[in-house]
C-alpha cells in the first residue's frame, strides 16, 4: 500500500507539472517587441488619422462565421498638456442591419505605449506598438440579447502598407476562447 501511495504521489506530481507547463505555454504568445525591426513602422497618429473603412467578421471557435460587418471610422489627434490624444469614432453596420457606435479616446503615454477608453470598455485598454504591430488588451461589455457580457480581447493589428492594416482579435471569457474577430482596415 505504501508503495502505491508513493507511486501515486509521483504520478500526480508529474501530471500536475505537465498540466502547469501546458497551461503556462498556452498563455504564452508573441511579444510585440519581436516586430521592432520589421517595417513598415506603425505610427497610430499617422494611420488612424482621417477616414478609414474596415470590413470584418466574427468567427466562432468552431469556425462558423457568425457575423459580418463594415465600419466607417473618423479619426483625429490633438495635444492635451503635452500628451497626444486621439479620437476614433467608429460607426458599425452589421450584416443583419444592426448599427452600433463606439468612440475611442486614445492617449499615447510614451512612444509605443497607449491607453484607450470607450463607453463599452471596462476599465482601460492597454496597448503596445513596435515595428509594424500593435497589441491591445481590454475588456469589452458586449450586448447579447437583453443582457451584457464582459469579454476579454487580445487584439493584434499589423500594418501592411500605408493604406492597409489587418487585425486579428481573440475574444475570451474566463480564459475560454469564444472566437476571433478578423478586420481589414483600408485608408482611401
Amino acid at each position: 500500500m505504501q508503495r502505491w501511495n508513493a507511486l501515486g504521489r509521483k504520478v500526480i506530481t508529474w501530471l500536475g507539472g505537465i498540466g502547469l507547463a501546458l497551461s503556462l505555454s498556452s498563455c504564452a504568445g508573441p511579444d510585440v517587441g519581436q516586430y521592432a525591426k520589421q517595417g513598415p513602422q506603425l505610427d497610430l497618429k499617422t494611420y488612424f488619422n482621417g477616414r478609414i473603412v474596415a470590413h470584418g467578421m466574427f468567427i466562432k471557435r468552431g469556425g462558423e462565421v457568425a457575423r459580418r460587418f463594415k465600419v466607417i471610422m473618423d479619426a483625429s489627434w490633438r495635444q492635451e498638456s503635452g500628451v497626444n490624444v486621439g479620437t476614433l469614432d467608429e460607426a458599425f453596420e452589421y450584416d443583419d442591419g444592426e448599427k452600433q457606435r463606439r468612440v475611442w479616446t486614445i492617449k499615447e503615454l510614451s512612444p509605443g505605449v497607449y491607453e484607450g477608453t470607450a463607453d463599452d470598455v471596462v476599465g482601460k485598454a492597454v496597448g503596445k506598438a513596435s515595428g509594424h504591430a500593435l497589441n491591445w488588451k481590454y475588456t469589452l461589455s458586449l450586448p447579447v440579447g437583453g443582457d451584457r457580457y464582459n469579454v476579454q480581447f487580445d487584439d493584434w493589428m499589423h500594418l501592411i502598407d500605408d493604406q492597409v492594416m489587418l487585425n486579428k482579435a481573440v475574444m475570451s471569457k474566463f480564459g475560454v476562447d469564444l472566437g476571433e474577430v478578423i478586420i481589414s482596415f483600408q485608408k482611401p
